[in-house]
């Protein structure tokens, strides 16, 4: 990889860092306030009310993806007319999905009283208005997620984290003080929809500076190329939905088995939506980078970076979970107090795991993504989407919200199978090694598990030992779990190059 290509990888992974950044500082600093100054059933339903609205988003197609890819790519071919024509057909099919977001958000609320029968008849009419409001505001700007794939194909990560991340940061401070000023779930609603809108209009703007030379007309939308993005998104489509069945669900069927822990459910899936935006943030860069090795023709170099991508992502997952599994209890009483605490840790704990295992793959669907390979393994993404839908449904049936949690957690597991049994064998334009993949992708930093684990093992045998021993035991397991990074999560070639950039810094 050349020098200049290095800092531009590094330079978009930072822009990336700092969108989901902004997604951690409001799932951490926005839910204290909201769960102190609202009841369990007000919050749940507001919880529900994005859930929903999210929805939306599954109309996207994976559009915006694809024009990230598809600009990256005919920038490298030097196609002007090609990209132009992307851009103007993504265009016009997402302005099709936006009105059939707005329909479908009508639909909804018409039968959110008959799904969700255990929501309090006095927050029938609130959540119903504010579905409706935040809904619409996401299916107004389905068409706007295009102008985001043109910077992501620009590499210019920073328009859409500084735009992404700043709304979101807006939004949280007003919901607090609406909150504050005892706002109910309309007042909330609104601001948020204002501030979508806002950032929709300010993409447009920023797109107008950054691609003038970008045509956008009708008489480029044409069937040819909408029947290349149809062959491109097919597959993401399927990944969507397979998402949308692995982690979409979960607070809809809480909703359904178990209103009264929504509010609960939602704490735990909010670190978890932490941990997972900054994985996409780190390796959404992946994307253009596997294009243009992809356009070259170098298998073998998408081989390495598939297993130097998937290290280095075990190694954060376990960074941000580990914490998360060995001190849950502490964690949650002092992020939300000792009620939320007691009646979220064991879902967390679920969950957390579940994420663990089924992010490992991420690197991998990234590098597929941007090499146009995800057609070829869209079997497990619904087998792994499926038999967590099942799970769920009846486990959540029979144990409420847990049994939900456990859902994610046996379709993890199924899912991680099949990619490695099924998936790594068919995608020959990644030449990676199994076993290697296995040994130094996985195996390695899944090493560094070890110390902490003595943590869980500790609290489950002694529940009620000391907290100072406790303490000392995780202290101690924390210093070898560093250790354990040093000498087996990382590589000869990866700890020489961090003490020479020490030393420089030293310099």
């Amino acid at each position: 990889m050349r020098r200049s290509e290095s800092f531009v990888l590094l330079k978009n992974a930072v822009a990336n860092v700092a969108r989901g950044s902004s997604a951690a500082i409001v799932a951490v600093a926005l839910p204290p306030f909201l769960t102190r100054l609202m009841s369990t059933e007000s919050y749940g339903a507001w919880s529900l009310v994005l859930q929903l609205s999210a929805y939306v988003g599954y109309l996207d197609f994976g559009l915006q993806t694809a024009v990230g890819r598809f600009m990256a790519y005919a920038t490298e071919k030097r196609d002007e007319r090609h990209r132009d024509r992307i851009v103007s057909t993504s265009l016009a099919a997402l302005v099709i999905a936006g009105v059939c977001g707005l329909l479908a958000i009508a639909g909804g609320a018409a039968a959110l009283p008959h799904v969700f029968r255990q929501m309090p008849l006095g927050l029938v009419r609130q959540t119903r208005l504010a579905f409706v409001l935040v809904g619409s505001s996401l299916a107004v700007g389905l068409p706007a997620s295009v102008f985001n794939g043109v910077f992501v194909g620009l590499q210019r990560y920073e328009v859409p984290a500084v735009i992404v991340g700043g709304s979101r940061i807006i939004t949280a401070i007003l919901l607090v003080l609406m909150v504050k000023d005892g706002g109910n779930l309309v007042t909330l609603a609104a601001v948020t929809a204002a501030v979508n809108i806002a950032a929709y209009c300010f993409q447009y703007l920023m797109y107008r500076k950054l691609a003038p030379v970008i045509r956008l007309s009708p008489s480029l939308v044409s069937r040819e190329t909408g029947r290349e993005l149809f062959n491109y998104c097919t597959s993401l489509t399927v990944w969507s939905f397979a998402t949308l069945l692995v982690t979409g669900l979960d607070l809809f069927l809480v909703g359904i088995f178990d209103f009264h822990a929504v509010a609960y459910y939602t704490v735990a899936a909010t670190l978890i939506a932490f941990i997972l935006g900054l994985q996409n943030a780190i390796f959404g860069v992946l994307i253009p980078r596997a294009a243009v090795l992809g356009a070259r023709q170098q298998p073998t170099e998408l081989g390495k970076l598939l297993i130097s991508s998937t290290r280095l992502g075990m190694l954060f997952l376990l960074a941000s979970g580990m914490p998360l599994l060995v001190a849950t209890r502490p964690i949650l009483s002092f992020w939300l107090g000792h009620l939320y605490a007691e009646k979220t840790f064991v879902i967390l704990r679920v969950l957390v795991a579940a994420n663990i295992v089924r992010l490992s793959a991420l690197p991998y669907a990234m590098l597929l993504i941007g090499t146009g390979q995800q057609r070829l393994v869209t079997v497990t993404p619904l087998v792994e989407g499926t038999s967590n839908l099942i799970v769920s449904v009846v486990a959540g049936a029979l144990f409420g919200a847990i049994g939900v949690a456990i859902g994610t957690a046996v379709g993890s597991v199924i899912g991680i199978l099949c990619n490695f049994f099924y998936n790594l064998p068919r995608t020959q334009v990644i030449s990676v090694d199994t076993i290697e993949y296995l040994k130094d992708g996985l195996l390695r930093p899944s090493a560094c598990l070890v110390p902490w684990v003595t943590v869980i093992i500790f609290e489950w045998l002694l529940p009620n030992s000391a907290g100072v021993l406790r303490n000392q035991l995780l202290a101690l397991t924390t210093f070898c779990t560093l250790i354990t990074i040093w000498l087996f999560g990382l590589t000869e070639v990866q700890r020489s190059r961090l003490l020479t950039r020490l030393r420089l810094v030293g310099q």
